[in-house]
């Protein structure tokens, strides 16, 4: 597995799980997914919610993505609230995945995450012997 690869399988992944501390309380959600040429993930959430505070505090998280046979992928970064310009750039790329969330951009205090990976774990364990590929960044 190459980084190539890994795109691809992230870019068919449309939701993760994404995990984030507060006051040293983990948390997690489940969150729907789209992904840069670059590894980075893009989510959207509302400020209201738990998520926007927590990566607001600590913008340490991290990712388990893909629950389909036994493919899965382990993922820490740093989460960073977009702004313009660069938010248009994102969001093309999030609705591109997700057409049908175009409809968020009318809620009360929608935004954009996008989080850059800092190291990436991909497990195959429908093979003999399992496939396990680690990149660093």
């Amino acid at each position: 597995m190459d980084q190539s690869a890994l795109y691809s399988f992230l870019r068919h992944s449309r939701l993760g799980v994404l995990a984030s501390v507060y006051e040293g309380t983990p948390q997690s959600a489940l969150v729907g997914i789209a992904v840069t040429p670059q590894l980075e993930i893009i989510f959207d959430t509302v400020r209201n919610s738990r998520k926007y505070r927590n990566l607001h505090a600590i913008s340490a998280c991290s990712f388990v993505i893909g629950w389909s046979g036994e493919q899965t992928v382990q993922y820490d970064g740093e989460a960073r609230e977009l702004a313009p310009p660069a938010l248009a750039v994102y969001q093309d790329i999030y609705f591109d995945a997700w057409p049908e969330c175009r409809a968020h951009l009318t809620w009360a205090g929608i935004t954009y995450f996008a989080v850059r990976p800092s190291w990436i774990r991909f497990s195959d364990f429908d093979q003999a012997p399992p496939a396990i590929v680690e990149f660093t960044f």
